[in-house]
């Protein structure tokens, strides 16, 4: 099945903003969970920005969930 790169970084912001306001974690502590900026993290999670894997596996790491959380694959 095929999905639109929009839809998949607007699914990945949607469930990291979830992720992150379901723990309770400001984006500043999360991004320094993650080893990243403040305001990348800011421009993932408004959707200016696609992460690179690493930094996909880094956030997922950091929120203490798997990568399909965050990118489910039954989209």
């Amino acid at each position: 099945m095929y999905m639109e790169r929009e839809k998949i970084i607007k699914i990945f912001a949607e469930n990291l903003r979830a992720e992150r306001a379901r723990k309770k974690y400001s984006q500043e502590y999360l991004a320094e969970r993650a080893d990243i900026t403040p305001e990348y993290l800011a421009r993932v999670e408004h959707e200016k920005y696609s992460p690179s894997l690493v930094v996909i596996a880094k956030l997922a790491l950091a929120l203490g969930i798997t990568v399909d959380k965050l990118i489910p694959l039954d989209v």
